[in-house]
């Protein structure tokens, strides 16, 4: 059986590799922990990125058993930011020098929606003279309507797989065409195509969920070659299906731990890719964020959305900084990440390193001088 010394010293792991990192004790985890962190310095350095993050809208079509706003759930009160709230925050991350904005909603499809979002780009990019780049995390669309956002200025897409597993996915969702695992997959590749970096994730700990699930996740990620990653510990929500199985959860410090190892271990797979630090970490340990940006994480969003909804659009339970306003959240990461000993690249879009290295021409070697 290799040690953790050996395993970290290659530069390609086999799935018995990642179970056997996800299954380490707690002094091969802190070896775990310092490669990541030596990587993570060496291939993105110490800058941390900002993605001010809007959380437009919490209608939603789709019935995740783990999603808080899902369809079925009728105790949130539906909302759609107006567009002056929306500009008002772009406002805000433009004066603050953000350089890049997260924009998120429940999925939604409609020719309303669609409209809407490519309009509110437009504005957004007249509004901040292209210096903003956006981000968009709305779901699966069709490639017509990735391909007008895009080059409505959209820069980036994240859509999460949640797990990679096509059986376990069929035990997160319903099983129709509106929550398909291939059409999921094919998103991803849609957006690829498309233009967009690409990012994905899972959740981690989840019922029914293994170690071996976990490796997978991580290969699919390499596999896919990806350019961003937002990935953090499944917390049940009370008015979702998933909650009856609450019981045989693994504990919270538990997936949070596992969570971290997920981040680390990402960051030494795949060195250049942007990974998120996310609010779920905070959620189970109140310096979670920190943490996640001491073993490789390098993006980190801070919540632009009006107070008022914010209540509305609780994915999960116990969310954190609900009640902070724009400016109290900024001051709060800035000595988050200070704490992690991380500087904020405030006026940098902090593109993926991966993505950039992908796009660039490969050269001719049958050129001539």
């Amino acid at each position: 059986m290799k040690s953790i010394e050996n395993i970290l010293d290659q530069s390609l792991f086999s799935k018995e590799d990642l179970i056997a990192l996800l299954n380490s004790g707690e002094e091969d985890r802190l070896k775990l922990f310092q490669k990541a962190k030596e990587v993570k310095a060496a291939f993105v350095g110490k800058k941390v990125y900002f993605r001010g993050l809007i959380e437009y809208s919490n209608y939603c079509k789709k019935n995740c058993y783990y999603c808080g706003i899902r369809a079925g759930n009728s105790r949130y009160a539906r909302y759609r930011m107006t567009d002056r709230e929306v500009m008002e925050a772009v406002d805000y991350a433009f004066l603050n020098n953000y350089a890049s904005i997260v924009i998120q909603s429940g999925e939604q499809a409609n020719k309303m929606f669609v409209n809407k979002i490519e309009s509110l780009l437009k504005k957004i990019h007249r509004q901040t003279f292209g210096k903003i780049h956006v981000t968009l995390s709305l779901g699966e669309q069709t490639e017509e309507t990735y391909r007008r956002w895009f080059e409505a200025g959209a820069h980036r897409y994240l859509l999460r797989i949640e797990v990679s597993n096509p059986d376990l996915y069929l035990k997160l969702h319903p099983n129709n065409l509106s929550h398909s695992f291939n059409r999921r997959l094919e998103a991803l590749k849609t957006l690829r195509k498309t233009g967009y970096q690409v990012g994905t994730g899972v959740m981690i700990g989840l019922p029914f969920q293994t170690i071996s699930d976990l490796a997978d996740d991580l290969l699919f990620f390499r596999e896919f070659d990806i350019d961003m990653a937002g990935m953090g510990p499944f917390i049940e929500h009370a008015d979702t299906p998933l909650y009856q199985y609450r019981e045989s959860l693994l504990p919270l410090k538990s997936r949070f731990d596992l969570s971290l190892k997920m981040v680390a271990i990402l960051r030494i797979m795949m060195k250049n890719i942007n990974i998120a630090a996310t609010t779920a970490m905070q959620t189970i340990d109140p310096q979670g964020r920190e943490k996640a940006l001491m073993v490789g994480a390098n993006v980190i969003m801070p919540n632009l959305t009006p107070v008022k909804y914010r209540q509305d659009y609780l994915l999960y339970e116990n969310k954190p900084c609900l009640d902070e306003e724009a400016e109290e959240c900024k001051s709060c990461l800035e000595a988050r990440i200070h704490m992690a000993g991380d500087t904020i690249g405030y006026g940098e879009w902090g593109d993926s390193k991966h993505y950039v290295d992908r796009s660039k021409p490969v050269a001719n070697d049958n050129a001539s001088a």
